[in-house]
């Protein structure tokens, strides 16, 4: 079976344009961790780290993305989040010895999900309160994101899964369009709390589109001395 998913990931990875490919510093590359860290029954931590590249490889960073919040559980299918992240930011081919964009970000988020199907839709609903230099930014997004099971009738261990999602980033003030987030990958469920995931973003900030290859884990844990 693993033989099996590393081809599949192989030919994912394949799909790629070769006009893409041909020219480095047209597609980037983002490397990813998310973690939901239980604490209580109804509250967990939610722990994050993207290292995104402006090129293929990963010596050009484009920016770092740490972020931590608290998760309040109401169901399975609804779940309410509050945080805070640091954002250092890198201009293409600089010398990196210190960010250029520098942010800090409060932000607020609602989860629901529901399923049709065997497919699940997750709809998050995200507010930003932007520190981007010292200057105050609000956004609004939008992702809704759907989970296709392709081996069995449910994500469960052992499961290879479609993820497709579509997310739209709006401004309160200034550009009212901030950018449009397109993405399609596959995804492996190791075990009840560990899955991996690889796919294409494509990225759309006004006239500007690029393609970033996104490598994810998503490593889930019970920090609950006495779990029932």
């Amino acid at each position: 079976m693993k033989n099996r998913y590393i081809g599949i990931l192989f030919f994912t990875i394949s799909l790629i344009p070769v006009s893409l490919l041909s020219q480095n510093n047209e597609i980037g590359n983002w490397i990813m961790y998310f973690g939901t860290n239980k604490i209580s029954e109804k509250i967990s931590i939610h722990t994050e780290f993207q290292y995104r590249n402006h090129t293929l490889g990963i010596s050009n960073t484009e920016q770092l993305l740490p972020r931590i919040g608290l998760n309040y559980h109401f169901s399975k299918k609804a779940i309410v989040t509050a945080g805070y992240a640091y954002i250092p930011s890198y201009i293409f081919d600089s010398e990196q010895s210190s960010p250029e964009i520098e942010e800090h970000r409060i932000w607020e988020q609602f989860i629901l999900t529901n399923k049709i199907g065997r497919v699940k839709f997750e709809h998050r609903y995200r507010l930003e309160q932007r520190f981007v230099n010292k200057k105050f930014k609000n956004r609004f997004r939008y992702r809704i994101m759907l989970f296709i099971p392709l081996n069995k009738p449910k994500i469960e261990k052992g499961s290879v899964f479609l993820g497709v999602y579509d997310e739209v980033f709006i401004n309160a003030k200034e550009t009212f369009f901030d950018r449009n987030r397109l993405y399609g990958g596959l995804g492996y469920q190791l075990n009840k709390n560990v899955n991996i995931q690889t796919g294409l973003l494509h990225q759309q900030l006004n006239r500007f589109g690029k393609f970033y290859l996104q490598f994810a884990m998503v490593f889930n844990t019970d920090l609950r001395k006495n779990k029932k």
